[in-house]
């Protein structure tokens, strides 16, 4: 072994992974333990964690890809025909979809929101991977089986199950599997998971190896996952347990790479990023004006805090699609703006 006293790779710093990626795990399962305090850990979700989990963390996570791409304006320039045409195509595709019927769409969205979930935590191990310079073939597999089956595993037992409480994001959006395919998979995540620390166990020790931010990404997602879909069956959990893991490391991301951004970009953008609390303000401002109209022409809750309803009718086959835009866009982008090809200013996050 190199007697070079190792760097441990931390994504952005110790303190900052530690409370984005372990924190973020440990706030959801305190808030489980409130739930199940306040008797509401088997019910739906409170306004209160409504608020919090969804309007401030989900829906702001899913407006911050502007910082990435659209509030900058060299960015959104440098591939114009990238960012143009996810929106647009994607509303001409949901507007198609949702003319067949609203859980043909809302089922589609479904899948691509899932897929982004699950490709998010590969994400995250693929990026610590990166930033340690792990290039070995052998724990590659291992690291990607243990991250998806930790993810595939909830997922399948949710569509095999049939009596899960909890939609993504109506009733019936997820198509029914067999029982089998859980069946099988459950040995799997097992051995996954168990090849996974064993491996990490076995680097430290005899090559002296240590990636902790990694295993806590591959720990708190087993965790959280399998408490928030299999173990427990509410709304209430699987919001609490699925949204914050998911949302509060991206904020991380995209605040660290539009700091980095700053000295090289328009004054508005400087405007933004100038301090956290102006940068979540306006993702906080942008998710309640999504919302209002989610809310006042769809869903037509919460009027409380959004305000009366609007009767819009037939008019739902091109409003819907249209809401649902900043979600499409951030499911479809993700996959293209943080890969080192073609992204030469990743390299700014190390």
């Amino acid at each position: 072994m190199d007697s070079t006293v190792q760097t441990t790779p931390w994504l952005f710093s110790r303190a900052t992974d530690l409370s984005v990626f372990l924190g973020s795990a440990v706030a959801s399962l305190v808030l489980l333990a409130i739930g199940w305090q306040l008797g509401i850990l088997n019910g739906d979700t409170p306004d209160w964690t409504w608020i919090s989990a969804i309007l401030l963390i989900d829906v702001a996570h899913v407006w911050s890809t502007s910082f990435r791409v659209y509030f900058d304006s060299e960015e959104f320039k440098r591939r114009i025909w990238l960012y143009v045409l996810v929106p647009v195509i994607g509303y001409a595709i949901g507007v198609a979809l949702y003319s067949e019927g609203s859980l043909v769409f809302w089922r589609c969205l479904a899948y691509l929101a899932v897929f982004h979930f699950v490709r998010q935590q590969y994400g995250w191990v693929s990026l610590y991977r990166a930033k340690a310079g792990e290039k070995s073939s052998w724990t590659w597999w291992i690291d990607a089986s243990a991250v998806y089956l930790a993810t595939v595993y909830p997922l399948a037992f949710w569509m095999t199950s049939g009596d899960r409480q909890f939609n993504w994001f109506v009733k019936n959006d997820f198509i029914s599997v067999p029982g089998l395919v859980a069946t099988v998979l459950f040995p799997l995540w097992i051995l996954a998971l168990a090849a996974y620390f064993a491996k990490s166990a076995y680097l430290y020790l005899k090559e002296g190896e240590l990636n902790p931010g990694k295993d806590i990404v591959v720990a708190t997602t087993a965790v959280c996952w399998y408490v928030g879909i299999v173990a427990l069956n509410s709304d209430y959990a699987f919001t609490v347990t699925n949204v914050i893991i998911h949302g509060v490391p991206y904020f991380a991301l995209i605040w660290f790479y539009a700091r980095a951004r700053r000295d090289a970009s328009t004054p508005f953008y400087k405007a933004l990023t100038g301090n956290w609390l102006v940068f979540l303000a306006t993702l906080w401002l942008l998710a309640y004006v999504e919302e209002l109209f989610w809310n006042r022409g769809v869903w037509h809750e919460r009027n409380w805090m959004f305000g009366s309803d609007w009767e819009i009718g037939g008019l739902k086959t091109l409003l819907v699609p249209l809401l649902a835009i900043p979600q499409i866009t951030h499911y479809v982008l993700d996959g293209f703006i943080w890969k080192r090809k073609n992204n030469p200013d990743i390299g700014l996050l190390k």
